[in-house]
């Protein structure tokens, strides 16, 4: 995923309402606050003065393993937050291979917990309206995250909003959502291969790997990245110039129709042709004849030569391809197999950070967000690690990485992207040519900013996302030996599950969204 990420499968959105009580004249000045230590904290805002008086433990619950060293980092962090707004912070950690199921499982059952990273492809809008995250006033965000709030654009709130209502901070960066491959370019040379720049280049490769490096895998998914995962999107939504409104639904459109007609992926001859192609590779060993249960880390994987390709985001793949060459690690490359499709960029709920709906703190959950959105030192404490440590700084907004960097790397605090993120000095030449050229050259559709409101369909949605997970990823990895009658039962089960109901919900909601703008 995309990071990274998606990636990436799940159900995130919902509405509670909470009226913050009072916390001074908007006219007051900041107030100055006593530690327990002795320490001074001031709340910079600007129409109130939050009362920091009372030492608070925050629990946030992260996506993606815990780091090797969270304690010296998460020390480091709660020091400064100590002294600037008297809170602790805790981080929970859900591992890649099962974070899609626990993230719903907590929300639902309203552990006791008082932030939670929060993605577009990690269900925000479902859970939103399901009520699992607080909702987010403009008062609040005036009040307790006034900077955040100066620097974060209109667009990126309303992006943010389901129903016309805020229930995250979202990130405050730029970012590419297009998905790639990263693979051994020295096994490419080895067996003279030409360039990896197609589908059809890609699944040599893979073949070629397959039937003559034992004991190297040829490709290795990322777990927990099921439904609708990354090579469904570089197969079906790059190499056709389609999107995806929810992954855990199947159905897409055109991004060049401007009428906004949707249609159910699997009914296409285009997923049919993908089906082929999956059934070949699988066939040509081209990944674990274990893949469905495997729970192993992609990127660690790829690491230690255990496998031999890898698809995620820009920004992760070229910081693993850093990583590598600093350690002279086998000789590894980027590969764009649609590279003349179109790209763009992703919405503001590509990361974010959401406070619980049941949070007993929630005033200072938002100071928190605000300050590692904009804190200079704790945004690169929680990016980065600790410096000379984990990482070394290179001017306001650069770093080196060094021989600790992989032990404070790999979870989700992309939740705080802000313009302070720093750019690794060593970010291979090529990714950042690469990502200049799809910069310079994003393509922008009507339904960019559309948000699909589930709400009428939950049930219809729920049933549909069971069969993907039942059906679809079988067929997805070649398993089932006939492809005709596994698309045959796919779309008789998806059918029966109601998908022309949300269909016809989703069109709905479309032709209303094209129609105000026009």
């Amino acid at each position: 995923m995309v990071k990274k990420k998606s990636i990436i499968m799940l159900a995130l959105i919902m509405a509670m309402v909470m009226i913050i009580s009072a916390c001074g004249s908007k006219n007051n000045a900041p107030a100055a606050t006593q530690t327990p230590d002795g320490g001074e904290t001031t709340t910079n805002t600007e129409q109130g003065a939050a009362d920091t008086s009372e030492a608070v433990n925050l629990k946030m619950v992260f996506v993606g393993p815990k780091p090797v060293d969270y304690d010296s980092v998460f020390a480091a962090i709660n020091e400064k937050l100590k002294a600037k707004i008297n809170v602790t912070l805790e981080g929970e950690f859900l591992d890649w291979s099962d974070w899609a199921q626990k993230y719903p499982l907590k929300l639902a059952a309203n552990e006791d917990f008082d932030l939670i990273y929060t993605a577009n492809w990690a269900g925000y809008n479902d859970q939103a309206l399901k009520g699992g995250f607080l909702e987010l006033t403009e008062e609040m965000l005036k009040t307790y995250m006034p900077e955040t709030f100066k620097a974060m654009s209109d667009v990126n709130w309303d992006q943010a909003k389901v129903n016309g209502k805020l229930y995250m901070v979202p990130q405050n960066s730029g970012e590419s959502v297009e998905k790639l491959i990263l693979y051994r370019e020295d096994l490419r040379k080895k067996y003279n291969l030409p360039a990896i720049d197609s589908p059809e280049t890609f699944a040599n490769y893979l073949k070629t790997v397959g039937a003559n490096e034992k004991g190297i895998t040829p490709f290795t998914p990322e777990t927990g990245d099921w439904k609708m995962h990354n090579l469904d999107r570089i197969m079906l939504k790059q190499q056709n110039d389609w999107n995806l409104f929810d992954l855990d639904i199947p159905l897409g459109f055109k991004i060049t129709d401007e009428s906004g007609q949707i249609f159910n992926v699997y009914e296409t001859p285009e997923f049919k042709e993908l089906l082929l192609y999956y059934k070949d590779l699988a066939d040509n060993n081209a990944w674990s004849k274990n893949v469905l249960n495997n729970k192993n880390d992609h990127q660690q994987d790829f690491r230690e030569g255990k496998t031999a390709a890898i698809s995620h985001n820009m920004g992760t793949l070229g910081s693993l391809m850093a990583l590598m060459r600093q350690t002279n690690q086998y000789e590894v490359a980027l590969a764009d197999i649609n590279p003349n499709n179109k790209k763009s960029q992703a919405v503001a709920t590509q990361n974010g950070v959401s406070v619980h709906a049941t949070s007993k703190h929630p005033e200072r959950a938002l100071m928190f967000i605000d300050l590692m959105q904009n804190d200079k030192e704790l945004h690169d404490l929680i990016n980065l690690g600790i410096e000379g440590v984990h990482y070394t700084a290179v001017g306001d907004d650069k770093f080196q990485s060094t021989d600790k960097s992989p032990n404070y790397t790999g979870f989700s605090f992309w939740g705080f992207n802000s313009p302070l993120n720093r750019d690794n000095e060593s970010f291979p030449e090529e990714a950042t040519a690469m990502q200049n050229g799809w910069d310079s050259n994003v393509y922008h559709y009507p339904l960019e900013t559309f948000v699909f409101d589930n709400s009428k369909v939950k049930t219809e949605v729920a049933n549909v996302s069971n069969v993907m997970l039942r059906y679809a990823i079988p067929l997805e990895y070649g398993v089932i030996k006939d492809v005709e009658k596994g698309l045959e039962d796919l779309n008789k089960q998806v059918k029966a599950a109601g998908i022309e109901k949300i269909q016809n919900e989703l069109q709905s909601q479309i032709d209303a969204f094209l129609a105000a703008k026009k």
